[in-house]
């Protein structure tokens, strides 16, 4: 049986974005949209403070090509 994705916040999220490439592109009210060197694009939803669901991380992931472990390694390497 597979491990839990991790409770974390949007900004714990972001930064694990930017350590795997990818920049802010813009901003729609409380959606950031960052983008990488091959032009993927993720949609992180900003609401400081409040923990993202995990069905909302698991689609991040998703678009951004990270597993879970990936996720949990660039965490760990703070």
């Amino acid at each position: 049986m597979s491990e839990k994705l991790p409770r974390i916040t949007a900004d714990e999220v972001i930064r694990v974005l930017e350590r795997a490439g990818f920049k802010l592109s813009r901003q729609s009210g409380s959606h950031r949209i960052y983008k990488n060197l091959a032009g993927k694009r993720v949609t992180v939803p900003y609401h400081k403070g409040r923990v993202l669901h995990p069905k909302v991380l698991s689609s991040i992931l998703k678009d951004a090509q990270l597993s879970k472990e990936d996720l949990v390694k660039i965490i760990e390497n703070r």
